[in-house]
């Protein structure tokens, strides 16, 4: 199973004050994308989520993490 991998897309861009369009336009993609990564429903690729850390000034592990592995398997517990 693969890993689930959590953002703080969302929160970041609120503390900023900007709209998903220009997130968008700082990073180089759709405003589709960007609602589609906050929806945790796309994984941006390497390149893009170190565009995402310059962006918002921060490291590319602070905005983008691994689920622990406690909650992958309680997930997978509660779906039996």
């Amino acid at each position: 199973m693969a890993p689930t991998i959590l953002n703080r897309v969302k929160e970041l861009r609120t503390e900023r004050g900007w709209t998903q369009q220009e997130l968008a336009e700082a990073v180089g993609v759709s405003r589709q994308s960007i609602n589609s990564i906050e929806r945790n429903r796309y994984v941006p690729s390497l390149p893009l989520a170190l565009t995402f850390a310059r962006v918002f000034g921060r490291t590319a592990d602070e905005i983008f993490t691994l689920e622990p592995d406690h909650e992958r398997s309680h997930s997978r517990q509660n779906r039996r």
